[in-house]
């Protein structure tokens, strides 16, 4: 039989009291709270193992054939681990370690392409083709560049000017049906305004012709020579009148205005050397003002 200190030299003893000292390390958890957690080094090792879940559950969100249920709490769970992790690694900053957030490598998808959304709800995998979450995905068309001045210039051709309009043969017809209908409806248009002329022509007539006021006696002759294409009835019916006292023209009496007019302008803008020069000047030149 051999002795108690030879059985504890064996291999099988020694294995046992190391399975023995590390079931402490086995049993440890991750605190809820990162808060709660002072030490660097176990700060680093549970972000960590947040990492390696996240991988895992990334990796099973991929398979589109789990169900729309199961895809969508996959994706919370990853979700809730990227929040802790966040929490951690601002945790471990404020412990004097690195800033993850600034220096960490950005969070991809399977297909090498980075998560959209910064801060928000991320989706990863097949989540990403359930209703009501594609159409997010969706990106609107990119607007065309626009062309430049240059570019619309070769586009320009006889077409853009309209000198080939005609050539296809359906615009002239329907050109000349509206020609005719228009020429149709002027010859309409001048024939009743003929026959309205001619009803109204006579008293019209009447009441355009002006009076001459100026006639006298003596102007017969002229006024015979001027009214020539008037007929001998129209001037036995014209009244004349007879002037006792020589009565000036229109024209002299417009002349006699106008000298009236210069007067009063000289008079309230010429000084009166300038009105005395004038007047020794119409004098002298026998012009009356």
């Amino acid at each position: 039989m051999a002795r108690n200190a030879e059985k504890a030299m064996t291999t099988l003893a020694r294995w046992r009291a190391a399975q023995v000292g590390d079931e402490p390390n086995k049993q440890e958890r991750r605190p809820y709270l990162a808060s709660e957690c002072n030490d660097l080094p176990k700060a680093e090792k549970w972000r960590m193992q947040i990492i390696r879940e996240i991988a895992k559950k990334v990796a099973q969100i991929q398979n589109a054939g789990l169900g729309e249920f199961r895809i969508r709490d996959l994706n919370d769970e990853i979700n809730k681990l990227l929040r802790e992790k966040g929490h951690w690694e601002v945790q471990i900053k404020d412990l004097g370690g690195p800033d993850y957030r600034r220096v960490g490598p950005r969070m991809l998808d399977h297909e090498g392409r980075e998560v959209p959304g910064n801060r928000g709800y991320k989706y990863f995998g097949a989540a990403k083709e359930l209703p009501g979450v594609r159409e997010l995905f969706e990106q609107e068309p990119p607007v065309p560049p626009r062309k430049t001045r240059g570019e619309l210039m070769k586009d320009i051709d006889a077409d853009y000017y309209g000198y080939r309009d005609d050539d296809d043969g359906l615009l002239l017809p329907l050109e000349e049906i509206a020609e005719k209908k228009a020429r149709e409806k002027a010859v309409s248009e001048w024939k009743a305004k003929k026959e309205q002329s001619l009803e109204g022509e006579s008293s019209k007539a009447d009441e355009e012709q002006e009076e001459n006021i100026y006639a006298v006696a003596g102007e017969s002759d002229s006024s015979d020579e001027d009214d020539s294409d008037q007929s001998k009835s129209e001037r036995a019916h014209q009244p004349r009148f007879i002037a006792h006292v020589p009565v000036p023209s229109q024209k002299e009496v417009e002349q006699a205005l106008l000298e009236r007019r210069k007067q009063e302008l000289l008079e309230k803008y010429a000084s009166e050397s300038l009105v005395k020069q004038s007047k020794e000047a119409s004098d002298m030149l026998g012009m009356r003002n």
